[in-house]
């Protein structure tokens, strides 16, 4: 086992045959980003990239999701702490795990099933190879939070399926199928449930046994693209979305959310 994972409290690992599968371990909560696995995630990427055991890897989540998105309820607790929600999800780790995802050398295989949401559908969708259960479903709600999806949504879904789906996805925060997200690219692949944790680790081990210089340079070639447009976009997506976290449309969201409603917003006149 790799020594990583005795510097983490939300992502466990699990290392074979030079394969590292890194889950996030909040099953709880869904998988929902907390502040303490935003901060884990900001540096689980760099730390991977500096293991030397380690050639392919696998993300996945514990228990019945991938990841539910961004931990509203602890986000809510976390702004009356701190009495800011800027603390909430620093500018900086937000960034950094775009930056660290997109700079990573090593071949980065997402395993998606059950929801995969918001943040945690950037995070999947950042990764090199997507596979996705059959009943899993993907979706980036921002908008349904009164929230900009400035955390790489904005990103990486224009590349995938086109800056006209993109927007319609990110502007309604409709949520899609697998076989739905297979069949405009925005994932690679869906997979019978019972068969996905199989597929994935036999691709995994592919790579693996493939010319480890060929594959990463290869992948870095791709993504430099991908890393310019976050160098252009990322910042001012991030401000918008920290100004709408301070609006009155997200301060009702989140009371709404916890009283187990639906958000009705404000009309502007």
């Amino acid at each position: 086992m790799s020594s990583i994972s005795d510097t983490y409290q939300n992502i466990g690992f699990a290392l074979q045959n030079r394969v590292m599968t890194v889950s996030l371990n909040r099953p709880e909560r869904l998988n929902a980003i907390s502040h303490e696995l935003h901060e884990e995630l900001g540096r689980v990427f760099i730390d991977l990239a500096k293991d030397d055991g380690v050639d392919v890897i696998i993300l996945r989540g514990n228990g019945k999701a991938f990841s539910a998105g961004g931990d509203l309820k602890g986000m809510h607790a976390h702004m009356l702490e701190v009495g800011s929600p800027g603390h909430y999800m620093s500018f900086s780790t937000a960034k950094r795990i775009v930056y660290s995802l997109l700079e990573l050398e090593k071949p980065i295989i997402a395993q998606v099933h059950g929801a995969c949401y918001g943040l945690g559908a950037t995070i999947a969708l950042l990764c090199d190879v997507v596979f996705m259960a059959e009943s899993a479903t993907i979706g980036d709600p921002h908008v349904g939070a009164g929230v900009v999806a400035g955390d790489g949504g904005a990103i990486i879904w224009p590349q995938l399926v086109g800056y006209a789906r993109a927007k319609e996805f990110l502007m309604t925060g409709n949520v899609l199928s697998a076989s739905h997200a297979e069949r405009i690219g925005l994932v690679n692949h869906m997979v019978a449930d019972a068969d996905l944790d199989a597929t994935v680790r036999a691709f995994a081990a592919q790579l693996a046994e493939g010319s480890q210089d060929a594959i990463r340079w290869t992948k870095v070639s791709v993504n430099i693209g991908l890393r310019q447009l976050a160098h252009s976009i990322l910042d001012a997506s991030l401000a918008y979305e920290l100004v709408t976290m301070r609006s009155a449309d997200h301060a009702d969201a989140i009371t709404a959310f916890s009283n187990k409603q639906k958000p009705t917003f404000r009309r502007k006149v």
